[in-house]
C-alpha cells in the first residue's frame, strides 16, 4: 500500500472481503488488488462475486497470491482476473502492473500509436503496418491484435479476450478465438510467431519472434 501511495495513487485496504465489499456500496474503485487468502471469503470468490454484478463486471482486477502453483494462476484468470502477481513479489514490479491495467482499463485513450518490434499500429487511422508495410485485417482481427498489444507481455485469458472482442454477452465457441488467432497469425508474416500460446490459460504477444 504504501508503495502505491507514494507513487501517486489513492490506496486503501480491507482486512477482510466483507469490509470490502461493505466500501464498494458507497464507491467503486478503479482498480482491485485482491490477495487470493482472505479470513472469510477466498479471493477466487471475490472475483466471481465482482464479474456477477453490472457495476463491477468491467472493474479491473489483479489477484496476488503466495502460492506457486499454476493452477490458482489459471483459476484466476479463468473466472475473471485481468491479470497475476505472485508473492512475494517487487515494488517496482506491483506498480508497473497496476500502470498497465489501468492504462488498458481506460482504452488506451491517451495513446494513438502503439509499436511492439516490427508491428506498429496507428489507432487513429485504425491502421496496422508490419515492417512498415500495410496489414490488411478484419474488423476482429483488428480488435484482436488490440488487445494483445495493449497487454503485451502479459498473458490475456480466454475470457477477458473474447469479453474485450466479442463482448461480454459473446455465446460463440471458444474455437472462434482461436481461428481469428490463427488468421491473425498468417496476415501477420513472419511477426505471427509473437503471438505465444499459453496453454489452458491464453495468448500472449511478446516482442520477439519465436517459435
Amino acid at each position: 500500500m504504501f508503495a502505491l501511495k507514494n507513487a501517486g495513487y489513492e490506496v486503501q485496504g480491507f482486512d477482510c472481503a466483507s469490509a470490502f465489499f461493505a466500501r464498494l456500496k458507497e464507491k467503486t474503485p478503479a482498480l482491485a488488488l485482491l490477495d487470493i487468502m482472505l479470513p472469510d471469503e477466498d479471493g477466487l470468490s471475490v472475483v466471481k462475486k465482482l464479474r456477477s454484478r453490472a457495476e463491477t463486471r468491467r472493474l479491473p482486477i489483479i489477484m496476488a497470491t503466495a502460492k506457486t502453483t499454476e493452477i490458482d494462476k489459471v483459476k484466476g484468470l479463468d473466472i475473471g482476473a485481468d491479470d497475476y502477481i505472485t508473492k512475494p513479489f517487487g515494488v517496482m514490479e506491483l506498480i508497473s502492473r497496476v500502470k498497465a491495467l489501468l492504462r488498458r482499463s481506460r482504452g488506451m485513450e491517451e495513446e494513438r500509436m502503439i509499436r511492439l518490434g516490427p508491428i506498429f499500429m496507428d489507432d487513429e487511422k485504425r491502421a496496422v503496418y508490419v515492417d512498415d508495410r500495410p496489414c490488411e485485417l478484419t474488423y476482429k482481427e483488428y480488435e484482436l491484435l488490440k488487445v494483445l498489444l495493449l497487454n503485451a507481455g502479459i498473458v490475456s485469458s480466454r475470457d477477458m479476450i473474447l469479453d474485450r472482442v466479442w463482448g461480454i454477452d459473446f455465446e460463440g465457441e471458444s474455437r472462434t478465438l482461436d481461428m481469428h488467432i490463427k488468421t491473425l497469425r498468417q496476415k501477420l508474416g513472419g511477426a505471427g510467431s509473437m503471438i505465444r500460446t499459453v496453454r489452458n490459460v491464453g495468448y500472449m504477444l511478446t516482442g520477439e519472434n519465436g517459435a
